[in-house]
């Protein structure tokens, strides 16, 4: 990947579990898929100047969904798939910390 540090990281993921791996220095982001962990993090180094510990991944497959579709009177009953994605978990270096509510992470 070239150093578009911007189409890297898509979208900084907020749950309860993460709010409380906060306290820990630990911050997860949806990234694109082909990305490795040398990537994301200069990524997220460039973007937050901040110093990054560790960088786990974890490949997510796409849910199955079953649809419906009413259309002319017919009713057609289908199959189909989430996208799969990739999340990175990032560990930042003591005193470091990321305030993901004031930064927006894709322009």
């Amino acid at each position: 990947m070239s150093d578009d540090y911007n189409k890297i990281l898509i979208r900084p993921i907020f749950t309860e579990k993460m709010s409380r791996l906060e306290e820990e220095r630990k911050y997860a982001f949806q990234v694109m898929p082909g990305t490795n962990k040398l990537e994301i993090k200069k990524a997220v180094e460039s973007m937050f100047d901040v110093n990054v510990e560790k960088v786990s991944t974890i490949n997510r497959t796409g849910k199955k969904k079953n649809m419906t579709v009413k259309s002319g009177g017919r009713t057609i009953r289908t199959n189909g798939k989430r996208s799969n994605w990739k999340k990175a978990l990032v560990t930042l270096k003591e005193g470091d910390t990321i305030d993901l509510l004031d930064t927006e992470v894709n322009n």
